[in-house]
């Protein structure tokens, strides 16, 4: 009898533990975080599909446009992209914290990581691009992993089938 109050605690208390932990996270709207977000991205993003795949080591961020011909989206998402990636490097997360706010799951601890601490290795795609963010620091992973959740559970994690073979193993 005692062994079955004490599995019933413990259930509560991984319950209990669990959804306070969600509740933190407080995801914004997320009407509202794509408004913000077409304001400061030059590409459309009706017509792009944008996913954040986490990995081993971090994580993969995909945008790309939604029909392989529109050249002109592509383009602009490559830029946008390769500028993030610029600024990222550097600790400039002033375009995540205008879209999701300062307070934002990880971001304090990735602005205080140093130069190579982070590897945020952009790369063209043939309808778009990709950011790998990668780190050997497991508080980096971890931060990484909080701040690829936020940006889930406001953006939404559409499927990108093509891309999803290659990223398929948790290694990357």
């Amino acid at each position: 009898m005692m062994k079955s109050y004490t599995l019933l605690w413990a259930g509560l208390l991984l319950f209990s533990t669990t959804a306070l932990a969600l509740e933190k996270v407080n995801p914004k709207p997320v009407d509202e975080v794509q408004q913000r977000t077409q304001q400061l991205v030059p590409y459309a993003l009706d017509q792009t599909t944008m996913t954040f795949t986490r990995t081993v080591h971090g994580g993969v961020q995909h945008v790309v446009a939604k029909s392989a011909d529109n050249t002109k989206q592509i383009k602009l998402i490559q830029e946008n992209l390769l500028k993030m990636a610029n600024d990222f490097r550097k600790g400039d997360f002033s375009v995540t914290e205008h879209i999701h706010g300062t307070i934002m799951p990880g971001l304090t601890l990735l602005k205080k990581a140093e130069t190579d601490d982070i590897k945020y290795e952009y790369k063209v795609l043939p309808s778009g691009a990709q950011i790998h963010y990668s780190t050997e620091y497991p508080q980096y992973v971890q931060a990484l992993h909080e701040w690829f959740d936020a940006q889930m559970s406001e953006h939404g994690n559409e499927a990108i089938p093509e891309h999803s073979r290659h990223h398929s193993t948790p290694s990357e």
